[in-house]
């Protein structure tokens, strides 16, 4: 999609925020009674690596990526607003992480998702992360989905 604008940022930004706040929304809605088990691993203070994605200077989507482990970064906080879904917003907010990620040297990409978020497992898929075993906190959760990419 043209006209949009990306700009890096931290989860200082208000834009950020707002767009969190929505996704929140959405997730609980998605998540019913297993959103606060998920909440509480989704707390957006002090991270250092966000975009947001503006269409006519209206923010529109998100995305961030944290140090995980080692050389392992985790995508985090990835959400387009309903009304500008459909138009590649998401894949151009990934493609951005992806070049910050390989920037700041980082080797692999990972992420988790649910299987109530069917957009997202098609577009992780799509841009070639791999579905892998659940990590850390999401072990043994049936209704997460773990995927990874390499970066370099």
């Amino acid at each position: 999609m043209s006209g949009i604008k990306l700009q890096r940022t931290n989860s200082d930004n208000s834009d950020f925020q707002n767009l969190v706040r929505l996704l929140d929304q959405d997730l609980r809605l998605r998540d019913g009674e297993d959103h606060a088990f998920y909440a509480q691993y989704n707390k957006v203070d002090a991270i250092k690596h966000v975009v947001v994605a503006y269409a006519n200077e209206i923010p529109v989507g998100c995305g961030a990526i944290k140090p995980y482990s080692g050389n392992d970064w985790e995508v985090k906080r990835m959400f387009v607003q309903e009304d500008a879904r459909g138009q590649g917003i998401a894949s151009i907010i990934l493609n951005e992480l992806e070049r910050w990620a390989r920037e700041i040297d980082c080797a692999k990409l990972i992420l988790e998702t649910g299987l109530a978020q069917p957009e997202a497992i098609a577009l992780y898929k799509k841009k070639e992360y791999v579905i892998m075993p659940n990590y850390g906190q999401y072990a043994g959760i049936e209704n997460s989905v773990c995927m990874f990419k390499t970066l370099v």
